[in-house]
């Protein structure tokens, strides 16, 4: 394949673009203290990236209906954006790749298990909406990593074939759906939830500490 072809990369938003996993932590916290239900760091590290509705009968049980289920993982969501609305700052490396990436002609899109008001609030906060020529957000997908949808559908609106995308990612189901889709991954371990070797075992193709070590050219080398 030659570097004039269509090529995109996919970005996860918490974790990659962003460190809100604090916020997010403290919000199950509050949710589950509210409901009377334990809730700990190894639960929150065992389920980050995963979309509501498969994290709250993981944690929470089976017992609430889908109903509940929704109103219980909007409430959480709503006590998230309180608290994300104070700022969010980009991870180091994030920016100055996505303007590597847009330079070099390389389309780029969201493919991300939060809800979509989630997306919206954090790329407003940041200013980098104009990046994306797409965004795929729990609400249009049925299944969650690692399941390939979300990366698929991504892709899909991109008009870029699988086999030309590389999903950026910090859990080991985004590793894992990224592969299982096709595309190449590349996985991020700043934020510390997730070790190197976990990446790699989950089947990613790099390994990096920061985004400051990678550019539009390394990525395109995957290809």
């Amino acid at each position: 394949m030659t570097t004039h072809q269509p090529w995109a990369v996919l970005w996860d938003v918490d974790g990659t673009l962003v460190d809100t996993a604090e916020l997010h932590y403290q919000a199950w916290q509050a949710l589950a203290l509210e409901i009377g239900k334990p809730f700990t760091r190894a639960d929150f590290a065992g389920t980050f990236g995963w979309r509501n509705p498969e994290i709250i009968p993981k944690l929470f049980g089976r017992d609430y209906s889908e109903d509940e289920i929704t109103r219980l993982g909007d409430h959480k969501e709503d006590l998230y954006r309180e608290e994300a609305k104070k700022g969010v700052a980009h991870l180091p490396g994030a920016l100055s790749l996505l303007e590597s990436l847009r330079t070099s002609g390389a389309k780029q899109a969201i493919g991300s298990s939060a809800p979509r008001r989630n997306i919206d609030l954090i790329l407003d906060l940041t200013q980098t909406a104009p990046m994306f020529g797409a965004i795929v957000s729990m609400e249009e997908t049925q299944r969650g990593k690692p399941h390939p949808e979300v990366f698929l559908l991504g892709a899909r609106r991109l008009g870029v074939p699988a086999e030309r995308c590389i999903v950026i990612e910090d859990a080991p189901v985004g590793i894992q759906a990224a592969k299982s889709g096709g595309m190449r991954a590349i996985g991020v371990t700043f934020v510390g939830h997730h070790s190197e070797q976990k990446l790699l075992a989950a089947g990613a193709d790099l390994v990096v500490p920061t985004l400051e070590l990678v550019d539009s050219k390394r990525l395109l080398a995957f290809l």
